[in-house]
């Protein structure tokens, strides 16, 4: 799959992209010291529900950069990897998804969830038409990783005072507003990128499927754990209030602006046209969101099963958000942000719950309210 054209030690690149994040000092062999608040631990885990297709030929990236939301001109400049949406044509999300430049001039790398693979595989040869491009599945031949702070204790959001004080959230940041990652290394089989969407979110880890976690582990050149429990990569995303493949973001609900596409750097609103772009780009000249994807904090383990679009109350029984999925005591809700952050208590099936606003959402806010109709 992967020749070695740039065989690095990844301690340096791993040093590199951990570098941005607050709270980091001087490293030794990719150890990254932290607030005090902080633990080092860094934790390698296969993506089980992630799979790769393979696009190929001349007209791969034209081909792509009409069906996507964000622009493949940024790889072109120089960006190792995209996050992206594929969209049906009244402008929900069908596949969220993350584009890799490959080793080869022509060739790029799709990954998706597994449970979808086949669909978007079709969706991609429906629109190929003439095109001499080639889409294969190669989830057989390439395995999925991530490299991420298992240890890391995030502050999610503001404290509901400090919400308060900002009169307008949701606000649309396009791609490019926020730089990009620009840095993927190749050794031997084995492909590391930074994770488009987030420093939080890590390392992408693409290697042949015969290549094992300690082989792995040999090349990142530090003291990582192995996931001892296949669902730490998604605690953290669920920390952190991002959702990620069919369970949270099932085909054909949701919006891209509502799962914080663009916040994530996954829409391109000065591109050409593509599927679904007409409701994305009527919500992004409104100028606000109304509602986002937020996280949720239990008290408690959750004990029961909660349906995804169930119904999360304020203390006035008023419908706030709408339930998305859960693991442990972490969850997500698509939630109406002013109401949600400003209520004092929130509830699910009677199970009192905490929304919280993500750091990492932009900090910068309008001075002036803009009125804009919900998109229903």
């Amino acid at each position: 799959m992967m020749s070695a054209t740039m065989i690095i030690r990844v301690n340096r690149f791993a040093f590199h992209v951990c570098k941005r994040n607050k709270g980091i000092g001087n490293h030794q062999r990719y150890g990254i010291r932290h607030n005090s608040d902080q633990v080092d631990g860094k934790t390698l885990e296969r993506l089980n529900d992630r799979s790769i297709l393979r696009v190929s030929g001349n007209e791969a990236s034209a081909f792509l950069q009409g069906l996507i939301t964000n622009d493949m001109k940024h790889l072109a400049e120089g960006a190792s990897n995209i996050y992206t949406l594929f969209l049906n044509i009244k402008g929900r999300v069908m596949y969220d998804a993350i584009v890799y430049q490959s080793e080869e001039s022509n060739m790029y790398y799709i990954e998706c969830d597994s449970q979808v693979v086949e669909s978007l595989q079709r969706h991609l040869q429906l629109y190929r038409v003439r095109r001499k491009i080639d889409i294969k599945h190669i989830g057989d031949k390439i395995n999925v990783w991530s490299m991420f702070n298992s240890t890391k204790h995030f502050v999610n959001g503001a404290t509901v005072n400090e919400s308060e004080k900002r009169k307008l959230e949701g606000m649309i940041f396009p791609c490019g507003t926020l730089s990009n990652s620009k840095a993927s290394k190749f050794i031997d089989n084995i492909i590391i990128y930074e994770d488009p969407r987030l420093p939080d979110l890590g390392l992408r880890i693409l290697a042949e499927s015969q290549i094992g976690k300690h082989e792995i582990i040999k090349h990142l050149d530090f003291d990582v754990s192995l996931s001892k429990n296949v669902g730490n990569y998604k605690a953290l995303r669920y920390k952190l209030g991002i959702g990620e493949g069919v369970h949270d973001l099932p085909p054909a609900k949701a919006l891209p602006l509502e799962i914080n596409c663009d916040y994530l750097h996954g829409i391109s609103f000065h591109k050409g046209c593509y599927i679904g772009q007409e409701l994305t780009a009527r919500t992004y000249h409104t100028g606000v969101v109304r509602k986002r994807l937020m996280p949720l904090v239990f008290d408690n383990i959750v004990d029961k099963p909660l349906l995804y679009d169930e119904k999360i109350l304020n203390e006035s029984n008023n419908v706030v958000g709408k339930f998305r999925g859960y693991i442990e005591k972490y969850g997500l809700g698509l939630m109406r942000i002013n109401e949600s952050l400003s209520a004092q208590q929130l509830n699910i099936s009677g199970i009192n719950i905490k929304v919280v606003k993500p750091t990492w959402w932009p900090q910068e806010f309008q001075t002036e309210t803009v009125s804009a109709k919900d998109i229903k």
